[in-house]
């Protein structure tokens, strides 16, 4: 009853196999390579190569960024990898022999919380994982919302501060840009010309450099502005904060539920927790995937 999970990332992909009562008995990561088509071949030798650790695997669930049609099994596009149209519950399906259920990252991501996780018995909730870039799912009842045409959770994409710094979406201003971990990186960079990941900018932060303190500050900000449009708009009960960046801890919980609550002058913020799961959310989420396609 093992199953193949995977959550693909703009910048690495985290695999597991996966019991069924959620114990990880293998995890593994590697980096996603670029061009598109290398990161598309990537994805199905990894699901191979795990599968192959096992006794034998009854199903596989990936988890991928961009619009994706589940229904086919179809990674539609994905503006930070860039592939287009590629047909992954096939592919996988004819490499391992097993049925593969397909899910868009985020909302797997929101999945494997609900099951598993922090917003395990909240009911309705939003889950807003920070890594490479940024998208938020509403989970609905312990279900992920996907929206009418499979574009629900694109609040990266947002914009927060009109005419403000280019995206890799083509519009200026947007959540990514600022509060991203690719986003903080490139404009501390841009600031002091220091190529440093985005941890590196908030421990710089945190240790009173200027202009490390300036663009997470920035980032804070932006993130707390979304924050409250999202739950004047979607009410939820809990928002449960995930991603590569939410390793920065209380750099990032703490600073971000202040500004947050200080946006809502009429009502109380919802809790603002830490994924239980951590960056293995969507990971969890695509064993969960996997366990409904067999």
């Amino acid at each position: 009853m093992t199953v193949v999970a995977l959550d693909v990332g703009g910048t690495s992909m985290k695999g597991a196999l996966i019991a069924p009562d959620g114990t990880a008995l293998h995890t593994e990561d590697r980096p996603t390579p670029r061009p598109p088509e290398a990161a598309a071949a990537a994805v199905v030798a990894f699901a191979a190569d795990l599968a192959a650790r096992a006794d034998g695997v009854t199903a596989a669930g990936i988890a991928v960024p961009g619009l994706v049609d589940e229904a086919t099994g179809t990674a539609v596009y994905s503006a930070n990898i860039g592939w287009r149209d590629v047909p992954f519950g096939a592919l996988v399906s004819e490499r391992l022999g097993v049925p593969v259920a397909l899910g868009h990252d985020v909302r797997t991501g929101g999945l494997g919380e609900a099951a598993r996780g922090a917003g395990r018995g909240a009911g309705d909730f939003l889950f807003l994982p920070i890594g490479t870039g940024i998208a938020a799912a509403l989970v609905l009842g312990g279900a992920p919302y996907p929206g009418a045409s499979g574009w629900s959770g694109e609040i990266g994409h947002t914009v927060v501060r009109p005419g403000g710094e280019p995206c890799t979406c083509g519009n200026r201003g947007c959540l990514e840009a600022y509060a991203s971990a690719a986003g903080v990186s490139r404009r501390h960079a841009a600031l002091t010309g220091a190529d440093v990941p985005a941890e590196e900018v908030v421990r710089r932060a945190l240790a009173g450099d200027g202009p490390a303190a300036r663009v997470w500050d920035e980032a804070l900000d932006a993130l707390a502005d979304s924050l409250a449009t999202a739950t004047l708009m979607l009410d939820p009960a809990l928002v449960v904060v995930g991603g590569g960046l939410a390793k920065a801890g209380d750099a990032l919980l703490g600073p971000l539920a202040e500004r947050f609550a200080a946006r809502l002058l009429f009502r109380a913020p919802p809790p603002v927790v830490p994924a239980l799961l951590g960056d293995r959310a969507a990971v969890h989420g695509a064993a969960v995937l996997a366990a409904s396609a067999r």
